[in-house]
């Protein structure tokens, strides 16, 4: 009998002591939606750091120009669709007042810029202080593109001493080291994944009536979620998201990284601007876009209709703290 005692006592003491995996518990700390949706920006208005084609805006301007406008259901931020613009298309770039370190950020989209060849490069992204870049860090993006892309890419720049292993994740690893100068990778280019889902940008995202991106920040990675409109989890339409119940990511940026270190005080940002570095770049690699000017920039000052679906409609932008 008391072998018997024993052998169940010795169950039970394993019971207890088996990791047990705990979800994090978010509590909602900042909302943007509604009228009240670009109260917490500030409206860019300097010279794009990615060089692009492009004049933006303050908000004075952009509400008088009819580019931004918000309402109790959505808030809509657009770009010049109407005149030609020789010296850079209008638009808008805003940037949270306030500084985030960690956290879960999720965005309902009902609309972003359409996949076109107009010259576009819509992203929603966050990054620390620009006079120390990059020191604190760039998450570019959550959602990023350029002219016809249909497919999300994803990406961090760090300084030096920061990589990915590109584990547990639906999205495929296009460059591991964050290292803006890595050896081996295009300047810049930082560590790279692209999502697996061919409606994740751009017109299919739109016509699907969009989703939520989902990107939660920790001192031990940066995970990535995409929800098309049909499969949000109920979670996070009820102020209480468990990312421990959403499945396989289309991101996990975890590896050989100090996230406390590399990523410091960032503002959330959301943009559209034009060529540049970018989309300017991969303008003459595009055959359709090539086709139809010379250049990037040509294309986007002298044909306005072309930019009608390039606004973003947002739902709501909602950030959690544990």
């Amino acid at each position: 009998m008391h072998q018997v005692h024993l052998y169940f006592a010795a169950l039970l003491l394993t019971a207890c002591t088996w990791p047990v995996t705990v979800s994090a518990v978010y509590t909602l700390v900042d909302t943007f939606a509604g009228p009240s949706f670009f109260s917490g920006f500030n409206f860019f208005t300097r010279s794009d750091p990615t060089h692009g084609f492009v004049r933006y805006l303050s908000q004075n301007d952009a509400q008088s120009q009819g580019l931004i406008s918000s309402s109790g259901s959505s808030a809509y931020m657009g770009v010049d669709s109407k005149n030609q613009a020789p010296n850079g298309r209008a638009s808008v770039r805003i940037e949270s007042k306030k500084l985030y370190q960690r956290g879960l950020f999720i965005l309902d989209l009902a609309h972003m810029p359409a996949s076109t060849c107009a010259g576009t490069w819509p992203a929603f992204w966050s990054f620390g202080p620009e006079k120390t870049w990059p020191a604190n860090g760039e998450i570019v993006d959550i959602i990023e593109g350029v002219h016809t892309n249909t497919v999300n890419a994803m990406s961090l720049h760090t300084s030096d001493g920061c990589s990915i292993d590109g584990n547990g994740m639906l999205g495929k690893v296009v460059t591991k080291n964050c290292f803006i100068n890595a050896v081996g990778q295009s300047g810049n280019a930082g560590c790279g994944i692209e999502s697996s889902l061919s409606t994740s940008f751009g017109t299919p995202f739109n016509q699907a009536a969009g989703g939520v991106y989902a990107m939660e920040w920790t001192s031990s990675f940066i995970k990535m979620w995409y929800f098309p409109r049909n499969a949000i989890p109920v979670d996070v339409s009820s102020n209480s998201p468990d990312p421990g119940k959403w499945g396989t990511l289309q991101a996990n940026f975890a590896g050989a990284c100090n996230f406390d270190q590399h990523f410091v005080n960032h503002q959330i940002i959301l943009d559209t601007t034009f060529c540049g570095d970018w989309a300017g770049a991969v303008w003459d690699s595009n055959p359709t876009c090539k086709a139809l000017a010379a250049n990037c920039n040509d294309y986007v000052a002298k044909n306005p209709a072309a930019f009608a679906e390039s606004y973003w409609r947002f739902n709501s932008l909602r950030v959690f703290r544990q």
